[in-house]
């Protein structure tokens, strides 16, 4: 070849090396769904990688490909026809001014007993099926106002009763954990749990009355904070025992909890985001508190995980005091509260509230439908023949004061030994079988947080049964601590990363 001809070659092969580079800036790598968080989608969108509709129709093909079909999760009631619409809109916002909020263009999975304006609320139940309501709960209006998109709404246990399974009258059959389809979500909030879980949504609004956001949570290898009694709104929730209900979310990483808790959160609190530490865990004092878990049904298998999480603990700085033990605490436990089912007034007042919005106007009303899964029939009818009235009724005032004793007996265990945060298995047992009514349930987290009403937070610390079956270790800590757990929550996390996403066949 001649000496111009090489040189036209070369100058040939650098003009189409151009304009490859050139292209490729121009057209980045599609945007990768799987296990993405809040910064990595807002990072997207600002330079111009990922718009919102793009973002929320990946989502909702990926809920078209596994909730129904697929790997068959169930966990979703419906999605929003207005998704895509809402989408459109916060892209026309983002392209003339820049985001919308914190949340911009963040697709969030409803919990059946939120109130959104765009979808009904059912709480599960078909005595409610089709109820609007007119508004949106005031966490679900805080999630929009910054930006975030309602993609759906997501299953759960009818009236939230149900602590270990997932299952309603609204959507025939159980939701699915996606580690296992054969096993259970936990519940109240299975739904969102499995749902973001298998990456059909960035967040999933759950509430916790006994353990229903930090349960899922666990069993899908998810963080869940059940905050501090009072920190976040119940307004337009459907209640189950509002003096224990509390409002959040589950998610895939800590930073994500923290950013919706930020956005959540009532009046004047901590700056959650900066409690972030990678270091957090150096110096802080944590105290094992067997009371919690150290039972007869204990899995072997959990013990072993958690023992693992201890070791780790200590190997990122934490001192670690094993037991934590409170004193007389048989005789606390012992002495414990008045009998207050207060479903019935709670949820009277609440249907009283929407007047004639509401299909039901009463829980006599319901119980007299017969609209609802058998499952829940005897608890329907047994609050349904309660009168109790809180801080009124003999029992109410006995559980109001035994509330009271938690509170102390904890706050001086914590002090005593100066301690940061208590930690336990957020279950004791791997998640069952669906339709297993014998194998422990292995639920913990009914008695701590929700008693005393003090925050708590779980993430994955491992797999038990060959490696499969996630598990959690909670950090439960004094009133008004939720940026202590984020911090050392955080820490565990980023030193261990133990969750990985689910293999949806």
């Amino acid at each position: 070849m001649r000496q111009g001809h090489v040189s036209q070659a070369v100058r040939v092969a650098v003009a189409l090396a151009a304009a490859l580079t050139a292209a490729s800036a121009q057209t980045p790598r599609p945007f990768t769904l799987d296990e993405t968080t809040i910064a990595d989608v807002q990072a997207a969108f600002r330079t111009g990688s990922l718009t919102c509709r793009s973002l929320v129709e990946q989502y909702l093909a990926r809920i078209d490909a596994n909730d129904k079909r697929g790997a068959s999760l169930n966990a979703i009631i419906m999605t929003n026809p207005d998704a895509l619409k809402a989408a459109d809109e916060l892209d026309r916002r983002f392209r003339q001014s820049g985001p919308v909020g914190p949340m911009h263009c963040v697709p969030v999975l409803v919990k059946d007993n939120y109130e959104t304006i765009d979808m009904p609320t059912s709480a599960g139940s078909l005595s409610l099926h089709g109820m609007m309501t007119g508004k949106d709960a005031t966490v679900v209006k805080k999630l929009r106002d910054a930006g975030a998109v309602m993609i759906a709404k997501s299953n759960m246990a009818e009236f939230a009763f149900s602590p270990i399974e997932t299952v309603s009258s609204i959507l025939p059959g159980y939701t699915r954990n996606p580690y296992d389809t054969r096993r259970v979500t936990a519940g109240s909030s299975g739904g969102s749990a499995a749902a973001v879980a298998a990456n059909f949504a960035l967040v999933g609004l759950a509430s916790d009355t006994g353990d229903s956001i930090r349960g899922p949570a666990a069993h899908q290898a998810l963080v869940g904070i059940r905050s501090s009694k009072g920190l976040v709104s119940l307004d337009g929730v459907v209640p189950l025992n509002l003096a224990a209900d509390v409002a959040g979310a589950v998610t895939r990483t800590v930073a994500d909890t923290a950013a919706v808790l930020q956005v959540i959160a009532d009046g004047s609190h901590p700056n959650y985001v900066d409690a972030l530490q990678r270091d957090g865990l150096k110096g802080a004092r944590i105290g094992v508190l067997h009371h919690a878990y150290d039972t007869p049904t204990l899995d072997a298998e959990v013990k072993k995980v958690f023992d693992g999480a201890i070791g780790e603990l200590r190997d990122l700085g934490a001192d670690v005091i094993d037991p934590a033990t409170i004193p007389n605490w048989d005789e606390i436990r012992r002495g414990g509260g008045g009998r207050c089912n207060q479903f019935k007034h709670d949820l009277n007042q609440y249907l009283a509230g929407l007047g004639d919005r509401a299909p039901m106007h009463s829980l006599e009303d319901i119980v007299k439908s017969r609209k609802f899964h058998p499952s829940i029939q005897a608890r329907l009818e047994g609050s349904q023949g309660a009168d109790d009235e809180p801080g009124v009724s003999p029992g109410c005032k006995a559980s109001d004061e035994n509330r009271e004793r938690f509170r102390a007996a904890v706050i001086r265990l914590m002090d005593s030994l100066q301690l940061d945060a208590l930690i336990y298995p957020t279950w004791s047992n791997p998640p069952r079988l669906i339709g297993d009514l014998n194998t422990p349930g292995g639920d913990n987290s009914q008695v701590f947080a929700p008693t005393t009403g003090f925050p708590a937070i779980t993430v994955p610390m491992g797999y038990t049964r060959g490696d499969t079956l996630p598990a959690g270790l909670q950090f439960f800590g004094r009133a008004s601590s939720e940026a202590t757990l984020l911090k050392l929550a955080y820490a565990y996390e980023q030193a261990t990363h133990h969750r990985r996403p689910p293999t949806l066949r």
